[in-house]
């Protein structure tokens, strides 16, 4: 999870569609927006080029119960499927991070170690931010039911990808530091945009004296 710059005024079907009985806030600008502003990511497990988007609301509209959240563009998030469905719990009513508000890279650590994902609080006191690492850590490791399973595994497949591909071109700046087509490369997978992006952007951030040339792609 990084932070997400929301754009604004907010798509215009809104205004139109919180009127109607039955209005929709997943109409066309709505999407095209969304998927814009989050460069089509699931904003909670960051999985890239999304086959299964949907529009999230942060804090639930619970079926009318809360009805200026249903229409709020800023309660509005693009997420995936598997992540919405796990994200559908009561604990998390609460609210996590607003990632277009704050900064999750500020509060929590995102780590994959030997294939397994360890994300937490910086400051266990931060209740929201434990929230967080917690729902970030339930995308990755759900075994509740198979299609979960089979969900899970495949974003922490696709992240360890990633990963590897990262570490891959880490040894190609640490070999060649004044090549600028390795540091373009790694330019881009450190960019807030690329896939997992919070993981690979905290491994610089906990290496930065081995890695200090790249701090500035990060900062």
């Amino acid at each position: 999870m990084v932070k997400v710059e929301r754009t604004f005024p907010a798509p215009a079907s809104l205004a139109e569609e919180e009127k109607k009985a039955n209005g929709s806030y997943r109409e066309p600008d709505v999407i095209e927006r969304l998927y814009r502003d989050f460069h089509n990511k699931c904003y909670i497990c960051e999985i890239g080029n999304l086959q299964d988007p949907q529009v999230e609301h942060l804090l639930p509209h619970q079926n009318g119960r809360y009805p200026e959240r249903k229409f709020d563009w800023n309660n509005l998030f693009l997420s995936c499927g598997h992540c919405n469905s796990v994200k559908n719990q009561r604990k998390y009513d609460v609210g996590i991070i607003d990632c277009c508000k704050e900064d999750p890279e500020e509060q929590i650590w995102f780590r994959l170690h030997e294939k397994e994902t360890q994300v937490s609080a910086k400051d266990g006191e931060n209740a929201q931010a434990v929230l967080t690492a917690q729902l970030v850590t339930e995308v990755f490791n759900q075994r509740n039911t198979g299609l979960r399973t089979r969900a899970s595994a495949q974003r922490l497949h696709e992240l360890t990808l990633e990963m590897d591909k990262f570490y891959a071109a880490l040894e190609e700046v640490t070999e060649y530091p004044e090549s600028a087509f390795a540091l373009r490369k790694m330019q881009v997978l450190l960019r807030r945009e690329s896939a997992f992006a919070a993981f690979k952007r905290n491994y610089i951030r906990e290496h930065q004296e081995r890695y200090s040339k790249l701090f500035a792609y990060i900062a």
